[in-house]
């Protein structure tokens, strides 16, 4: 079993000086490569004179997460891919624990670790943290992270599980499932891409895997604040997607019908948070989608769609309405 990690970069010459180092010391057993999403700075000179060892592939344009990496990824011969975002601080033997799920079990398409925060080592970080879901309304959340709420890391999730999605900050997936599930979507850009994929998997009855044997540190939001409007936009237009393309059939139009409503009720929360910026954020992700509505429909007749949500209940009633603020409540 061969492994390529990836680092997908952009403008990062800061977090490759601090990051970079360590991956390298702790991935003897696999080849990195540093995929360039032709950016404009040093950083692949750095990389050049600094860690010849380090394979650089070139991409020509920067077409965000999804285009990137599936550019970058069509040069990777290894038989497993690690997406690693440039932000991600590894640890001694990462990549052992990874190895070992794969090995047991022929069935598991990704494995996620334990995604700590580096800023606060002693909680979870935010994309991703112990493995992802998804409630009946397409919402995401993770063992320990649900919305902004983060848990601290106590041994609450020190296991080997099946979840529904690992976080595209650290997921490392078969190259053959990769390109069997049909890659990351492109239309998506950034966020929530690994959602989509992951659920493509499921749908073709692979698993998915989160183990806590393999740990790293991510800061997050180095491209792109948790704060900032545009992510909110790439977060309500992609969990749209997320739907269309991939619930049965006999529950999209109400889930649909439920999940604007909701959309709806977050846009005026915001409204009256004084974020115009996110208000007009979600506005403008719901008009993207619309607009989008007849290619998503001819994406969702390419995936088999049966499987059923992890989660029967709603997320954002369980968080703002009950209160409900762990994963431990759901």
């Amino acid at each position: 079993m061969t492994i390529g990690v990836v680092i997908l970069n952009w403008n990062g010459l800061e977090l490759l000086k601090r990051f970079l180092p360590d991956v390298v010391k702790y991935s003897a057993d696999a080849r990195v490569y540093v995929a360039d999403n032709a950016s404009t700075d040093t950083s692949v000179k750095y990389v050049k004179e600094n860690f010849p060892e380090v394979e650089i592939i070139q991409n020509e344009i920067n077409g965000g997460y999804a285009k990137g990496y599936n550019d970058a990824l069509a040069k990777v011969p290894e038989d497993i891919f690690i997406l690693l975002n440039s932000d991600v601080q590894v640890t001694p033997h990462w990549l052992e624990g990874i190895k070992v799920v794969f090995q047991k079990d022929p069935a598991v398409a990704v494995v996620q670790p334990k995604i700590l925060d580096y800023k606060r080592p002693e909680y979870f970080e935010y994309a991703g943290a112990a493995g992802g879901f998804i409630d009946r309304f397409g919402y995401p959340y993770c063992r320990g992270r649900i919305f902004t709420t983060l848990e601290k890391d106590e041994g609450q999730y020190d296991d080997e599980t099946e979840i529904f999605w690992a976080s595209g900050a650290c997921l490392a997936i078969r190259k053959d499932r990769y390109y069997e599930a049909g890659a990351l979507d492109e239309n998506y850009f950034a966020h929530q891409e690994e959602i989509d994929l992951c659920w493509r998997l499921k749908n073709l009855g692979y698993k998915i895997k989160y183990t806590s044997s393999s740990i790293v540190y991510h800061v997050g939001g180095a491209t792109l604040n948790s704060m900032h409007p545009r992510k909110t936009f790439y977060n309500f237009r992609n969990s749209l997607y997320n739907l269309v393309k991939n619930l049965p059939s006999h529950q999209l139009v109400w889930t649909i019908f439920v999940r604007m409503i909701l959309d709806g009720v977050a846009a005026m929360m915001f409204l009256f948070q004084g974020k115009t910026a996110h208000f007009t954020a979600v506005f403008k992700a719901h008009l993207n989608f619309y607009k989008r509505l007849l290619l998503l429909l001819r994406e969702r007749k390419k995936v088999v769609k049966n499987t059923r949500y992890f989660s029967k209940n709603s997320v954002v009633c369980s968080y703002f309405l009950k209160g409900e603020k762990k994963f431990s409540h759901f």
